[in-house]
């Protein structure tokens, strides 16, 4: 058998394998009636388990996936387990995911989109999930290095996941335009989440979790549950139960020797809107003799260290800027850049957890609100889970 025939003998069998895996995956496909991919700049996760909350409550037999801080799939009787990848996160994961929804007897999978290059983006949408109803949060500058260089671009490059002859949900405003525009062409309704709708979510509505959910996500959430078939109290009776994602924003208490701290994991907000309107917020809700902002930097995300450098001038000067993580000069080099006191940053790249506690307390003064800010991977995750181990037993705190 000469090379050629070898070459084309296995070229075959790789179109034949492919092609099977093809079928299977339709058929998975098939077997879930309703299929709901979630995609957005922020909150993708929350909404996700938000909305497979409210259905499981409403009887809906529901699985769900989530990306987030920690990539979890749901079953329908609400337990969840760890995502397992052999490496580095990959979308063909959405394919193993479908398959076990699939073979959990799943009548509603609502799983969130994992890609941000638009070709992937795309790809998951048409080739993988081909949802029934398609979910976009929101669209704000961040991974610009990958879906802008502006927000429009963020907003054309998330379109890709809007359904075809389905419904689109979505609480972005600002960009309704280009989400209409792709419904359109595709055949499917836009069902859109006004100001109004968002006013209507009350103070009570948002006590019922014990964490901070912002009222977008859950009328965002409720409409999709409503279109489903499921009432507004059974959904937020669901909701409020329901376990968060484990990068929610949170607020905890510390007694440290008589130093009053509360520290704020807002690490995963890390695009410049949505950090400084959490910044603005807990600012006021929790004063405090001084402000601490503990910046968890990526080298590999050098554009969202760029644009939080610039932007956290503006916002209200933190007393001490404590920076973390890996690439922090690209944070500090913006900051100082728009006119931040180079004496207020302390960089604490290379230290333990426990040493960048040591390093916040000699800060910190008799009180001290500390917010973490910029992303939750790696060291913000460990700091959270430190910050909230130490925290005042028994006591609920939550940003409001």
């Amino acid at each position: 058998m000469t090379g050629l025939t070898i070459l084309l003998v296995f070229l075959s069998a790789v179109v034949i394998l492919l092609l099977v895996e093809h079928a299977h995956h339709r058929q998975s496909l098939e077997k879930i009636p309703v299929r709901i991919h979630v995609n957005g700049t922020r909150g993708k996760s929350s909404v996700t388990r938000l909305v497979a909350a409210g259905l499981r409550a409403g009887g809906k037999r529901t699985c769900a996936k989530t990306t987030g801080t920690l990539a979890r799939m749901i079953f329908p009787d609400g337990r969840e387990f760890p995502v397992f990848r052999p490496s580095r996160a990959n979308v063909l994961e959405q394919l193993r995911i479908i398959r076990k929804a699939a073979e959990a007897k799943a009548e509603v999978l609502v799983i969130e989109c994992m890609a941000v290059q638009p070709l992937l983006q795309a790809l998951c949408e048409e080739k993988f999930v081909r949802a029934t109803h398609g979910v976009i949060t929101n669209a704000r500058p961040d991974h610009l290095d990958v879906m802008g260089p502006g927000e429009e671009d963020v907003a054309m490059a998330l379109a890709a996941t809007v359904p075809v002859k389905g419904t689109l949900f979505t609480a972005e405003q600002k960009h309704l335009g280009v989400f209409k525009e792709a419904a359109d062409d595709r055949g499917s309704a836009l069902v859109g989440v006004s100001d109004d709708e968002v006013a209507e979510i009350s103070t009570e509505d948002l006590a019922g979790f014990k964490y901070l959910e912002h009222a977008e996500n859950l009328a965002l959430a409720l409409k999709v549950c409503a279109a489903l078939g499921v009432d507004r109290e059974t959904a937020l009776r669901g909701m409020w139960a329901a376990k968060p994602d484990p990068g929610v924003l949170t607020a905890h208490r510390l007694d440290f020797f008589g130093r009053q701290l509360v520290f704020v994991n807002a690490f995963a907000a890390n695009d410049p809107d949505s950090t400084e309107r959490i910044w603005k917020k807990v600012s006021a809700q929790f004063p405090a003799e001084r402000r601490v902002a503990l910046v968890n930097c990526r080298a590999d995300r050098p554009d969202r260290s760029r644009q939080l450098g610039e932007a956290c001038v503006a916002w209200g000067e933190a007393d001490h800027y404590v920076l973390i993580g890996s690439g922090t000069y690209i944070f500090a080099k913006e900051a100082i850049r728009m006119g931040l006191d180079p004496g207020r940053i302390t960089y604490a790249e290379d230290r333990r957890i426990e040493e960048i506690f040591e390093v916040i307390i000699d800060l910190a003064g008799n009180s001290a609100l500390i917010i973490g800010i910029a992303n939750i991977g790696g060291q913000g995750l460990e700091l959270a889970r430190f910050f909230k181990n130490r925290s005042v037993p028994g006591l609920k705190e939550v940003v409001a």
